[in-house]
């Protein structure tokens, strides 16, 4: 989805206007996944992060705290058995 704001000029100055959009989409991931509106997964995928560990230090750095899930552990254990399946 695209998302079209209007932002006084001083702030987008004071950002860099390459860096903007950037910012925004980091601000959303880290409130998204401290409210937890969105996923880590989700916040995965938005960020164009290769892991959900990269993830993790990304939260991490804004002060996000980070707990799995039991499910999480779970699945995360489910696909290494199901690597080694194969």
């Amino acid at each position: 989805m695209q998302i079209l704001l209007d932002l006084p000029e001083e702030i987008v100055r004071g950002i860099g206007s390459e860096s903007v959009g950037r910012a925004i989409l980091e601000s959303f991931v880290i409130e998204g996944v401290r409210s937890a509106r969105i996923s880590r997964g989700q916040a995965r995928r938005a960020l164009g992060k290769a892991s959900r560990f990269e993830v993790d230090e990304f939260l991490k750095a804004h002060g996000v705290p980070v707990q799995e899930s039991l499910e999480e552990v779970h699945e995360d254990s489910d696909r290494v058995l199901a690597l080694g399946r194969k």
